[in-house]
């Protein structure tokens, strides 16, 4: 039986709404895609957490990281935070900037809000980008275009992975298969505001940032969760995330940055992928929902493990990473932890 996810059965635990990472000047066929994709430098790379399972208005700026504070009374500055994600990036390339939004957590008023307190101005939007079909990052999405449809510039692209609107389930504990609210393809089409563009190789989204294409699974640590389930037919199959997309971008002088939605097929791999696919092994900043919520310690460990090897210089760890991970990425890479 089939039946819609209760959102409450879903929520976890984590990171920080209401963020912006500086990087740059301020602030110091379904196969694998096998070509190298070279992704221009970024002068300045401006990553905004717009929504994040966590709002912590009480943490002062910290080294890359500026906090949003705001003007007028705490209530009228205070964002939302929810089980969800969604980020404003700004890349800067031969000194032209460029925006683009990833992800669009779930609850349109909280999300609107938080757009509205930082300001951020759809008109100058080149770009939209989704990860994947889970609701927590896209089921504000289709309310947002509606608020926002005459400020967005008709035949904006709206950039999704392969495979990307064939819905979504997961297994709930008494044994059915529960939708997780997948984005329909018409509500999308039926504004008349966005072009889809499926993707599953490495992809610009706008200058200097592009869509991994399909991440290639390498470590034998990183499994998806066996509640996450697909349709084929009338059969219910492991779901393999092959469309997860994640954003990668190249830091000038510094390396590369990876920001990731989930990272279902696991972070590790993602950020392996990123490097494979751009031939650049400096990484500068690692960014997003980890997936390690109720993992198992030992999968904790040879994550940080194999993070630590790649020797970012930040660690972002937010959403879907969970306390525990996030707790032991700090105090395993305090250095690197943001």
């Amino acid at each position: 039986m089939e039946k819609e996810l209760d959102r409450r059965s879903f929520l976890k635990v984590t990171a920080l709404t209401g963020a912006a990472l500086f990087i740059g000047d301020i602030f110091p066929s379904r196969g694998y895609a096998q070509s190298t994709a070279a992704i221009p430098e970024s002068e300045k790379i401006i990553i905004t957490v717009i929504t994040d399972n966590l709002a912590d208005a009480t943490r002062p700026h910290y080294k890359i990281a500026s906090r949003h504070l705001g003007t007028g009374s705490f209530l009228e500055r205070a964002l939302h935070a929810e089980h969800g994600l969604s980020y404003h990036v700004e890349t800067t390339v031969n000194g032209q900037p460029h925006q683009f939004l990833f992800d669009f957590a779930t609850d349109f008023q909280g999300v609107k809000r938080n757009i509205d307190l930082l300001k951020i101005d759809f008109k100058k939007i080149e770009a939209l980008a989704l990860s994947h079909d889970h609701f927590d990052h896209q089921a504000a999405l289709v309310d947002l275009l509606k608020a926002k449809q005459n400020e967005i510039p008709k035949g904006t692209p709206f950039y999704v992975g392969e495979q990307f609107f064939v819905g979504t389930y997961v297994k709930t504990p008494d044994g059915n298969v529960a939708s997780l609210l997948a984005l329909k393809k018409e509500d999308i089409e039926s504004l008349g505001l966005l072009k889809i563009v499926e993707t599953r190789v490495p992809t610009p989204i706008v200058p200097g940032a592009f869509f991994t294409g399909k991440v290639e699974r390498v470590t034998e640590y990183e499994k998806i969760p066996p509640a996450f389930v697909a349709k084929i037919g009338d059969q219910v199959v492991q779901e393999e995330f092959p469309g997860e997309q994640a954003i990668v971008m190249n830091a000038k002088e510094k390396g590369l940055v990876v920001l990731s939605g989930c990272a279902h097929r696991g972070i590790v791999n993602t950020v392996k992928h990123a490097q494979r696919m751009t031939g650049t092994d400096k990484v500068y900043a690692i960014i997003g929902g980890f997936h390690l919520t109720g993992a198992k310690p030992e999968v904790i460990q040879k994550t940080i493990a194999d993070i630590k090897a790649i020797k970012p210089d930040y660690i972002v760890p937010t959403h879907c990473t969970g306390f525990e991970a996030i707790s032991e990425f700090a105090r395993e890479m305090p250095d690197q932890f943001i």
